[in-house]
């Protein structure tokens, strides 16, 4: 069934039962997903590089009374293919499942004209937000199949559908998520696969972008969470291949 995100009203248990891993889950949207998947009923893995952060998330799930959720600290920024593996391995021994994952986590890096863009930044900006999630991906594809019902979730931009001067690495690791994204979705009949733009959005990453704009016209994460309810819970069954734009 498909349904307008954008006038979406989510049930309150619409993601009862469902085990779903977050990145970047200690602060920002990651966060805000992270407590509201938990109130909508999810089993939520928060995987993130902080631990203190991600224990933050943690005591306020469990303060909004929500399922005990998982801590998973990973720097995607190092963590080799064995890391994967183990972390696999451990959410299966955990959970024997994962029902979704959302890929938040990602890294600016620099925003400066392709002529003069470090090399060693445009490696670790296109390792975290394009290489990383592919290497999380594939191991964790074993556990979603064990869903019956799992949604992919990546997490794109605007400037990754067209391309802007200066954003670099960022906008081009965006355009391969696209890439990853419908590629996936084209061989896996058993998962629905989606691109989530969450537009300009009160965020840190944000702030750092665009110094001069005034935060206060954004968005807030919380603003922005009827799309990822979307994605992520039943009713987008038969949604696949899609990019979608919270704004």
């Amino acid at each position: 069934m498909n349904i307008d995100p954008g006038s979406y009203t989510p049930a309150p248990n619409l993601l009862e039962e469902r085990v779903i891993m977050i990145t970047g889950a200690g602060d920002g949207i990651g966060a805000t997903a992270a407590r509201t998947f938990a109130r909508h009923g999810a089993t939520v893995a928060l995987l993130g590089r902080t631990q203190a952060k991600l224990e933050a998330v943690y005591d306020a799930i469990e303060s909004d009374g929500g399922p005990k959720p998982s801590i998973v600290v990973m720097d995607f920024a190092t963590a080799v293919a064995d890391d994967y593996k183990n972390l696999a391995d451990s959410i299966g021994t955990e959970f024997g499942r994962l029902d979704g994952l959302l890929h938040n986590a990602g890294v600016l890096g620099h925003l400066n004209p392709i002529e003069h863009y470090e090399v060693a930044t445009w490696l670790e900006v296109m390792h975290v937000n394009l290489n990383a999630q592919f290497m999380l991906t594939q191991a964790l594809m074993p556990l979603l199949r064990e869903s019956g019902d799992a949604s992919l979730v990546f997490t794109s931009s605007g400037v990754g559908r067209t391309g802007r001067a200066n954003w670099g690495a960022y906008a081009v690791s965006k355009f391969g998520t696209e890439g990853l994204m419908q590629t996936l979705a084209d061989e896996c009949d058993w998962l629905r696969v989606n691109c989530i733009n969450p537009g300009a959005t009160r965020t840190a990453m944000r702030r750092a972008a665009c110094p001069d704009e005034d935060p206060t016209t954004l968005k807030t994460p919380a603003d922005i969470m009827a799309t990822y309810l979307y994605l992520l819970g039943p009713d987008s069954q038969g949604t696949t291949g899609q990019s979608l734009d919270c704004q």
